[in-house]
């Protein structure tokens, strides 16, 4: 993909300024998207590729608005969101009936989990997927158990944490330390803008990507589609393919081959077909349509 020019964001301090940039550019209504995305397919278009990418840089920030807690610099954060929504421009295929936005929500969490992962050095601590699973979804589950408050959590608190992430409760106890610095989207971005908080940027008079997906009739109609198309899956290819591709920390391959009692490469072979099946069964629904 040719270089994108897109708004910088250079420091904490530029922060409101770049979301006010953002903000400027318009979103996208679903033809004028399909017809850009398929200029840029068929023509690698750095125009087409410009104008659906900047039409989903409020889409990165608010997902890099979530990844605040883990004391990284918030313009590293976008950036490396910034970074996977070019991927997932670069290999969205309009075809397939979806919008840009919902497959880029997965391509833009990676990238910045990624970054987490390794700002973070998670090899003190192993690097399975139960432990990347806790390290992501600890303040969530914290907050299902109304266990928000700073410090040590109460060894009953642990226990249920570790029995629902499964995981070790030693592994909930160090973990809960590392993170005990979450800083708190309730914060005032700076001292002489009073009561001006990090929150108060994210909210935006018009509708996000995500909620007008949400609330169209399209959106509602795809994921229809999606599931009526997992029913040419077999039990073991359905399993697998939400493994792989529904999850927000997708199983590993590894994961996948102990729990079947096969190797890896023939957990990779089920997921492709299972996936190649899904996609020809969304595209029949989409023509039929």
């Amino acid at each position: 993909m040719a270089q994108t020019n897109l708004p910088v964001l250079s420091s904490e301090g530029g922060l409101s300024r770049y979301l006010q940039e953002i903000r400027k550019f318009p979103m996208l209504e679903p033809d004028e998207e399909y017809m850009l995305a398929k200029r840029y397919k068929e023509h690698a278009d750095p125009g087409a590729a410009q104008k659906l990418i900047t039409s989903h840089l409020r889409l990165v920030a608010k997902i890099a608005m979530g990844y605040r807690g883990y004391g990284l610099p918030i313009s590293e954060v976008i950036s490396e969101g910034n970074v996977g929504l070019m991927h997932a421009v670069k290999r969205f295929e309009p075809e397939k009936g979806f919008r840009l936005a919902t497959y880029a929500m997965w391509w833009i969490r990676a990238a910045i989990q990624e970054y987490v992962l390794r700002s973070w050095s998670l090899v003190k601590i192993g690097t399975t997927a139960a432990q990347k699973r806790l390290f992501f979804n600890l303040r969530k589950v914290k907050g299902q158990i109304a266990a928000l408050e700073e410090g040590s959590l109460h060894p009953d608190q642990v226990k249920q944490i570790a029995t629902t992430l499964k995981v070790s409760e030693n592994d909930v106890v160090e973990m809960n330390s590392r993170l005990s610095g979450d800083a708190s989207l309730n914060s005032p971005m700076r001292a002489d803008e009073g009561s001006s908080e990090w929150q108060d940027w994210l909210v935006d008079d018009t509708p996000d990507q995500e909620t007008t997906l949400g609330e169209t009739e399209e959106f509602d109609e795809r994921m229809t589609m999606l599931n009526s198309a997992m029913d040419v899956l077999n039990e073991r290819e359905r399993a697998i393919f939400q493994a792989r591709r529904l999850q927000d920390i997708p199983a590993t391959l590894e994961e996948l081959a102990q729990q079947y009692d096969v190797s890896r490469e023939r957990i990779r072979q089920i997921e492709v077909r299972a996936f190649e099946k899904v996609q020809d069964a969304v595209q029949q629904a989409a023509r039929a349509h």
